[in-house]
């Protein structure tokens, strides 16, 4: 997860190095099953943008297939790392709040956005310009927060979990409401798999995350 806490010893790591301690930590999956689902629909030496790139975790799988990684962050400290490990060819500072994209339409072969879009209250804007800047046949591979059908719609995490002072809201989507946005914007779900998102070191609390791979149908 995005925003977990638990890691001794922070006050001595970066933050992104925080950042990576606590995906590892909760055993977050998001990356591996995001790559699982897209992998065969993949070529090395396709191009695909990490929206929300964070550290980088969500792209490495695709680097080490070959494709060629762009990403996107609104954090320097989080562009930073993902610059660090030296493997993303193009990294670009943007609030992904902030429309259109810094990219042309039908410009790249991929997007995916991984641990990201519980930070909004809806996902409609992101599907929006992943549409846009998707060539046809292209994927969009993404991870949510899973909402149950009388659950509520967000959730606030405390200092425990975030690893500052600050509360964040978190937003949950449930899979009707994702799948219909989707064919809203020509994207059509080819494969989704729900998985276990942990919220703590100790894999006491627990979240239900849900990963989708949509493919951009083509333009008439």
């Amino acid at each position: 997860m995005v925003l977990p806490g638990g890691v001794v010893g922070r006050e001595r790591m970066s933050c992104t190095d925080y950042y990576d301690a606590q995906a590892v930590a909760t055993g977050w999956l998001g990356p591996e099953v995001v790559f699982g689902l897209a992998f065969e629909y993949v070529t090395p030496g396709d191009t695909l943008l990490d929206v929300g790139i964070g550290t980088g975790l969500g792209s490495l799988p695709f680097h080490k297939a070959g494709l060629r990684i762009l990403g996107m962050d609104l954090s320097d400290e989080m562009l930073k790392g993902a610059e660090s490990k030296g493997f993303v060819s193009e990294l670009t500072k943007h609030d992904l709040t902030s429309l259109p994209y810094p990219y042309g339409d039908q410009s790249l072969d991929h997007v995916i956005c991984v641990g990201v879009l519980q930070l909004f209250p809806s996902p409609e804007p992101v599907f929006r310009e992943a549409s846009r800047v998707l060539r046809d046949g292209g994927v969009f591979a993404f991870t949510t927060i899973e909402r149950d059908s009388t659950g509520p719609a967000e959730l606030t995490v405390g200092p425990e979990h975030t690893g500052s002072d600050e509360t964040v809201t978190m937003y949950m989507h449930d899979a009707p409401m994702v799948r219909s946005l989707l064919l809203d914007r020509a994207l059509t779900v080819q494969r989704e798999l729900e998985f276990v998102a942990y919220m703590d070191a100790d894999r006491k609390e627990r979240l239900r995350a849900r990963a989708y791979l949509a493919i951009r149908s083509p333009r008439i």
